[in-house]
Protein backbone atom coordinates (compact mmCIF):
# COMPACT_ATOMS: atom_id res chain seq x y z
CA UNK A 1 0.00 0.00 0.00
CA UNK A 2 2.72 2.46 0.82
CA UNK A 3 4.35 1.43 -2.56
CA UNK A 4 1.54 2.56 -4.47
CA UNK A 5 0.97 5.79 -2.28
CA UNK A 6 4.60 6.87 -3.14
CA UNK A 7 4.03 5.67 -6.64
CA UNK A 8 1.23 8.17 -6.92
CA UNK A 9 2.90 10.73 -5.34
CA UNK A 10 5.79 10.56 -7.93
CA UNK A 11 3.95 10.73 -10.79
CA UNK A 12 1.72 13.39 -9.43
CA UNK A 13 -1.62 11.21 -8.89
CA UNK A 14 -3.75 10.42 -5.74
CA UNK A 15 -4.19 7.33 -5.59
CA UNK A 16 -8.68 6.72 -6.17
CA UNK A 17 -9.48 10.05 -6.62
CA UNK A 18 -11.49 10.16 -9.36
CA UNK A 19 -10.90 13.15 -12.29
CA UNK A 20 -13.53 15.65 -12.49
CA UNK A 21 -14.97 14.15 -14.90
CA UNK A 22 -14.90 10.86 -13.27
CA UNK A 23 -17.13 12.20 -10.89
CA UNK A 24 -19.55 13.83 -12.59
CA UNK A 25 -20.24 10.66 -14.74
CA UNK A 26 -20.39 8.83 -11.52
CA UNK A 27 -22.84 11.57 -10.06
CA UNK A 28 -25.24 11.51 -13.12
CA UNK A 29 -25.02 7.76 -13.35
CA UNK A 30 -26.27 7.85 -10.08
CA UNK A 31 -28.81 10.96 -9.77
CA UNK A 32 -32.29 10.27 -9.37
CA UNK A 33 -33.57 13.55 -10.31
CA UNK A 34 -37.22 14.21 -12.09
CA UNK A 35 -35.26 16.99 -14.45
CA UNK A 36 -32.27 14.08 -14.77
CA UNK A 37 -32.80 14.42 -18.93
CA UNK A 38 -32.50 18.59 -18.74
CA UNK A 39 -29.85 18.70 -16.40
CA UNK A 40 -27.42 15.98 -19.22
CA UNK A 41 -28.88 18.83 -22.03
CA UNK A 42 -28.04 21.81 -20.14
CA UNK A 43 -24.78 20.06 -19.19
CA UNK A 44 -23.86 19.07 -22.75
CA UNK A 45 -24.67 22.31 -23.91
CA UNK A 46 -22.54 24.21 -20.94
CA UNK A 47 -19.48 21.86 -22.29
CA UNK A 48 -20.09 22.00 -25.98
CA UNK A 49 -19.71 26.16 -25.25
CA UNK A 50 -16.03 26.14 -24.92
CA UNK A 51 -13.83 23.12 -25.12
CA UNK A 52 -11.59 24.64 -22.32
CA UNK A 53 -14.57 23.98 -19.74
CA UNK A 54 -13.84 20.99 -16.74
CA UNK A 55 -16.02 19.92 -14.79
CA UNK A 56 -16.04 18.47 -11.43
CA UNK A 57 -18.33 17.59 -8.33
CA UNK A 58 -19.20 21.15 -6.04
CA UNK A 59 -21.74 21.77 -3.61
CA UNK A 60 -22.80 18.29 -4.21
CA UNK A 61 -23.64 18.79 -7.86
CA UNK A 62 -21.66 19.10 -11.05
CA UNK A 63 -19.65 22.40 -11.15
CA UNK A 64 -17.64 23.98 -14.65
CA UNK A 65 -14.30 25.33 -14.49
CA UNK A 66 -12.67 27.70 -16.56
CA UNK A 67 -8.68 27.78 -16.27
CA UNK A 68 -9.34 25.69 -12.71
CA UNK A 69 -11.89 28.62 -11.46
CA UNK A 70 -15.32 27.45 -11.00
CA UNK A 71 -17.94 29.92 -12.69
CA UNK A 72 -21.06 27.49 -12.55
CA UNK A 73 -22.66 25.24 -10.57
CA UNK A 74 -25.81 23.12 -10.39
CA UNK A 75 -28.31 23.60 -7.86
CA UNK A 76 -30.84 20.67 -8.51
CA UNK A 77 -32.54 21.75 -4.83
CA UNK A 78 -35.82 23.24 -6.52
CA UNK A 79 -39.28 21.87 -6.24
CA UNK A 80 -40.59 21.94 -10.00
CA UNK A 81 -37.01 23.36 -11.24
CA UNK A 82 -33.47 23.05 -11.08
CA UNK A 83 -31.14 26.23 -11.11
CA UNK A 84 -27.34 27.22 -12.89
CA UNK A 85 -25.71 29.29 -10.49
CA UNK A 86 -22.64 31.63 -11.93
CA UNK A 87 -20.67 33.07 -9.49
CA UNK A 88 -16.67 33.41 -9.47
CA UNK A 89 -15.30 30.82 -7.67
CA UNK A 90 -14.27 30.65 -4.13
CA UNK A 91 -12.26 33.64 -3.84
CA UNK A 92 -13.72 36.50 -2.92
CA UNK A 93 -13.49 39.56 -5.37
CA UNK A 94 -13.67 43.04 -5.25
CA UNK A 95 -16.95 43.77 -7.12
CA UNK A 96 -19.65 43.98 -4.12
CA UNK A 97 -21.16 47.76 -4.80
CA UNK A 98 -20.19 48.05 -8.51
CA UNK A 99 -23.08 46.75 -10.18
CA UNK A 100 -23.84 43.05 -12.16
CA UNK A 101 -20.51 41.52 -13.34
CA UNK A 102 -21.64 42.70 -17.14
CA UNK A 103 -25.00 43.71 -18.98
CA UNK A 104 -27.16 40.80 -19.75
CA UNK A 105 -28.71 41.56 -23.01
CA UNK A 106 -30.27 38.66 -23.29
CA UNK A 107 -32.27 38.74 -19.92
CA UNK A 108 -31.61 35.76 -19.15
CA UNK A 109 -29.76 35.97 -15.73
CA UNK A 110 -31.35 37.23 -12.82
CA UNK A 111 -28.62 38.67 -10.43
CA UNK A 112 -28.53 38.05 -6.70
CA UNK A 113 -25.58 39.57 -6.44
CA UNK A 114 -23.12 41.56 -8.11
CA UNK A 115 -21.23 38.65 -8.89
CA UNK A 116 -23.67 36.01 -8.75
CA UNK A 117 -26.13 34.90 -10.99
CA UNK A 118 -29.25 32.56 -11.54
CA UNK A 119 -30.76 31.20 -14.21
CA UNK A 120 -34.01 28.95 -13.41
CA UNK A 121 -35.25 25.97 -15.72
CA UNK A 122 -38.83 24.16 -15.53
CA UNK A 123 -39.01 21.32 -18.17
CA UNK A 124 -36.88 20.02 -21.48
CA UNK A 125 -39.02 23.03 -23.39
CA UNK A 126 -37.32 25.81 -21.28
CA UNK A 127 -34.37 24.11 -21.78
CA UNK A 128 -34.43 24.24 -25.85
CA UNK A 129 -35.76 27.71 -25.59
CA UNK A 130 -33.25 28.94 -23.14
CA UNK A 131 -30.22 27.12 -25.03
CA UNK A 132 -28.40 30.36 -27.53
CA UNK A 133 -28.88 32.88 -24.79
CA UNK A 134 -27.17 30.32 -22.32
CA UNK A 135 -23.98 29.80 -24.45
CA UNK A 136 -23.50 33.49 -25.19
CA UNK A 137 -24.31 34.30 -21.45
CA UNK A 138 -21.73 31.84 -20.26
CA UNK A 139 -19.28 32.94 -23.11
CA UNK A 140 -19.30 36.42 -21.36
CA UNK A 141 -19.25 35.35 -18.10
CA UNK A 142 -16.04 32.96 -18.97
CA UNK A 143 -14.59 36.24 -20.45
CA UNK A 144 -15.39 38.47 -17.55
CA UNK A 145 -14.42 36.22 -14.99
CA UNK A 146 -11.33 35.09 -16.84
CA UNK A 147 -10.18 38.63 -16.60
CA UNK A 148 -11.09 38.69 -12.97
CA UNK A 149 -8.47 35.92 -12.09
CA UNK A 150 -5.59 36.78 -13.57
Amino acid sequence: MATNKKKAEQTGKKSGKLSGVEQVVEYMNNLEHPFKKEIEEVRNIILNTNNKITEQIKWNAPSFCFNNHDIVTFNLQGKGFFRLVFHCGAKVKDNKGKGPLFNDTTGLLDWVSDDRAIVKFSDMDDVKAKEKNLKEVITKWIEVTSSQNK
